[in-house]
């Protein structure tokens, strides 16, 4: 994995009347501290990439849909730096996702129905001086093949 990326399974406890999960807590240890919560929704085949912050981390969840998520190492002293990471999250894959600071990430919607994404950030976005370095979804140095490869 990517240094400073953690992937945490989370638990769904399941009875005749539906489930329940808890998908962050304080004692995870995961956000050094909270600053917004968003929501977003894409439809199927949508690409959103790339980008990266200098200032802040970021937790992904995906409730509904799936997603494949990629990750790019832009960190110039991390042990890392250059790596490229794929994780597949979503409804089919119910997991929480920590990007560190300087590690740049998109995904693709998967599948035929919309993907939902909510995201915890350790810092409010400021539009004024916004922290997100954008990186175009095709960029040559990172070289990620979006096509799903049939087997």
């Amino acid at each position: 994995m990517i240094e400073g990326v953690i992937l945490k399974k989370l638990i769904k406890h399941c009875d005749d009347r539906g489930f329940f999960a808890e998908v962050l807590r304080d004692d995870d240890g995961l956000l050094s501290n909270f600053g917004q919560l968003s929501w977003s929704t894409s439809f199927p085949g949508v690409i959103k990439a790339f980008h990266y912050h200098e200032e802040q981390d970021d937790i992904w969840f995906f409730p509904s849909g799936n997603a494949q998520v990629v990750l790019y190492d832009t960190r110039e002293y991390s042990l890392t730096k250059g790596k490229i990471e794929v994780c597949y999250m979503g409804e089919n894959n119910p997991v929480i996702l920590l990007i560190p600071r300087g590690v740049a990430h998109g995904y693709r919607v998967l599948g035929e129905k919309p993907a939902t994404i909510i995201y915890c950030t350790t810092k409010s976005y400021n539009p004024n001086k916004p922290d997100e370095k954008r990186i175009p979804w095709n960029d040559e140095k990172i070289g990620f093949n979006w096509e799903t490869k049939h087997r």
